[in-house]
Formats: C-alpha cells, sequence, structure tokens
C-alpha cells in the first residue's frame, strides 16, 4: 500500500451535507494540516433539510472549506469542480441512500448512484487523482447465510435496488482502476447511527414517533439484528483508509494489476432489534426526551419483514484490522447516549 499525506491536500468530498461527508469534513478540517476540504452536495429533500443545514453550518466556519450545492449526476458540474480545484483525494459519498425508499423512487438511485458514480470515475480518469475512496454499503451482502460477511463472500444477489446500485459501483471502481490505474477503495459501511444522523434510520424514526405518541414497528417480530456502528468510528475508518491507497503496478499482460480494494466498517457486534429499542429508550429518558413514566409496551408493534430487509447484518471487520490496525468499538449504549443528547439539544431546547 502507498502511504498518502493528508495534509496540504486538496480534498474532495461528495455528499458533504450528509451524515458521513459533513462528519468526515469536520474531522478533517479540525485535524490536518493545512488541508483544502471541497464538499458537493446537491442538498436534496429526501429527508429533512434541516439537519442538512445544521450540519453544514457546523462546517462553515472553517475559512479552508468551500461548499457547493450542485449534484453529481450533472457531468459538466463535476468535470468543472475538478478543472477548477484538481483534488488529489477524493471520497465519493453522495448517493440516494435508503433500502425501502429504492423500492419505490428508483430513478433517484440510478441517477445518484450509478450517473453520479460514472461521472466521479471519468473525472478521476481526466484528472489522475490519488486516491478514490467511496460508500459501498453492507446491503450487498443481500440474503447471504455465512456471517459475519466478509469481502471475500460472493455478493450476487442484492435484495433491493440500493444494493444492486452499490455493488455496481463496485464493478465500475474495478473496471476503472484496471484500465486507468486508478487507485480506489470501496467500504462496505453497517448500518451507521449517531447524532445528527439520518431520520430515515430506525433510532431516529423510533424517538420521532415515541415522542408523538405513535407506535413503532420492529419489523420480522424482533427477529433482526443489526451490526450497529458509530458514527465516530466511521470516520476514523475512513480516515485511515484515505492515507493509504492500494498499491500500483503491472501485470503480465502489460496491463495494472487493479490498485483496487474493498473493506467492510462494521461494529463487528450484532445487536438484537428488540435489546436496541430497549437501551434507546432507556436513553430517551435519562436524556429527557421522554418522562420516566412512558409506557413503552403500548407503543410497540410487532411486524413481518419488509421488502429488501435482511434478518442479520454482520461485519467481518479483520481485514481493516490487518491493514489499518483499526476496528470501531463504540458501545450501543455510549452511541445511543450521545445521539439521546444530541437529540433533546436540537429538537427540543
Amino acid at each position: 500500500m502507498s502511504n498518502i499525506d493528508l495534509a496540504h491536500k486538496t480534498i474532495l468530498v461528495t455528499g458533504a451535507a450528509g451524515f458521513i461527508g459533513a462528519n468526515l469534513s469536520q474531522r478533517l478540517l479540525n485535524e490536518v494540516e493545512d488541508v483544502k476540504v471541497i464538499g458537493l452536495d446537491s442538498v436534496n429533500d429526501y429527508y429533512d433539510v434541516s439537519i442538512k443545514e445544521y450540519r453544514l453550518k457546523q462546517l462553515s466556519g472553517y475559512s479552508t472549506f468551500t461548499f457547493i450545492k450542485e449534484n453529481i449526476a450533472d457531468k459538466e458540474l463535476v468535470t468543472s469542480v475538478f478543472e477548477k480545484y484538481k483534488p488529489e483525494i477524493v471520497v465519493n459519498l453522495a448517493a440516494q441512500a435508503g433500502v425501502r425508499y429504492s423500492i419505490t423512487n428508483p430513478d433517484a438511485y440510478v441517477e445518484s448512484n450509478l450517473v453520479g458514480f460514472f461521472h466521479i470515475l471519468e473525472a478521476c480518469r481526466n484528472y489522475p487523482v490519488e486516491h478514490l475512496v467511496y460508500a459501498s454499503s453492507s446491503s450487498v451482502y443481500g440474503s447471504n447465510k455465512k456471517v459475519p460477511y466478509s469481502t471475500d463472500d460472493k455478493v450476487d444477489n442484492p435484495v433491493s435496488l440500493y444494493a444492486t446500485t452499490k455493488k455496481s459501483n463496485e464493478l465500475m471502481a474495478h473496471a476503472y482502476s484496471k484500465l486507468y490505474d486508478i487507485p480506489t477503495t470501496g467500504l462496505r459501511f453497517f448500518t451507521v447511527y449517531g447524532p445528527a444522523g439520518r431520520p430515515d434510520m430506525a433510532y431516529f424514526g423510533f424517538t420521532d414517533k415515541l415522542r408523538a405518541g405513535k407506535t413503532i414497528q420492529i419489523f420480522n417480530y424482533g427477529n433482526c439484528k443489526r451490526d450497529f456502528t458509530y458514527i465516530d468510528d466511521i470516520v476514523e475508518g475512513v480516515v485511515r483508509v484515505m492515507q493509504k491507497a492500494p498499491d500500483r503496478a503491472t501485470g503480465e499482460d502489460g496491463l495494472p494489476i487493479p490498485p483496487y480494494a474493498l473493506y467492510n466498517i462494521g461494529n463487528n457486534s450484532p445487536e438484537n432489534l428488540l435489546d436496541f429499542v430497549d437501551i434507546l429508550q432507556q436513553e430517551l429518558i435519562r436524556a429527557g426526551v421522554l418522562p420516566e413514566t412512558y409506557d413503552f409496551e403500548s407503543h410497540k408493534e410487532l411486524v413481518p419483514m419488509q421488502p429488501g430487509d435482511v434478518p442479520v447484518t454482520y461485519a467481518d471487520t479483520s481485514a481493516l484490522e490487518r491493514d489499518f490496525g483499526y476496528k470501531p468499538s463504540t458501545s450501543l449504549r455510549t452511541g445511543l447516549r450521545k445521539f439521546a443528547e444530541w437529540y433533546k439539544e436540537f429538537y427540543m431546547n
């Protein structure tokens, strides 16, 4: 692997108003010497825009942060950004997220996750970069029976269009790494959560509903396990990966051996949904989001599995540990406590 010093570099972060993108941008701006971060995001209304604006406000105070409100599906725009800023490192986190939404709004996924990513790859070909890091997803494992999920496993049976677009990103990156010698690393994220996260995720949606006195639906009758991974652990993993690019080398055919890598970033510790809801309830009471007398039992409904869902996600993180000396470790209670405290501050103060 080739070491990359992030100091004095220009880094393009797409999806910079998103959950991971904003946290990554802030970490880079806080900790990397003389770094310039170019943030690109369409700030669409897939979920509450006020949260995206809150995240961007956190970044607006940095003189070396430049924000561009545009869509990566616009090829000319992407080309002009690379032409003007010539980023050495690109982190592509712009995507239409969400499994269930992909069933009702497939066009958004093709535009952002396929066409948009193609434009990023083309720009990296025409304006060479030291490293392209991009978001994949644990959803590519589909309904694989073998757990924990390893990047060595076959992932040819996606159960949603969202998962299909993420698998496609990995294949597209591989082709561009092979053809044009672009170092690429894909990161399969597992159920990311934390303060100022995505309102369409269960922990956030449950909190909104419980606070409004509505009933929460727990899928597969609670027999679901998720490898919940705290946002700071995800960002730590991304920053480490950015600094080590797959090596460029030439094969016997005279063509590049693709400088291509894939890693899981997950907590390596799946939690049962019912246990997760129990911890969330305790932390919401502790933070003062819900009263101590709240009757949770009357606000819970166990329902069947949803289309596109999988019963378990569980990351094998051994490759990440081997190559980067790192594995996520924030406990679910610690992470949900931070979320509950943020939620109280953001919505109730």
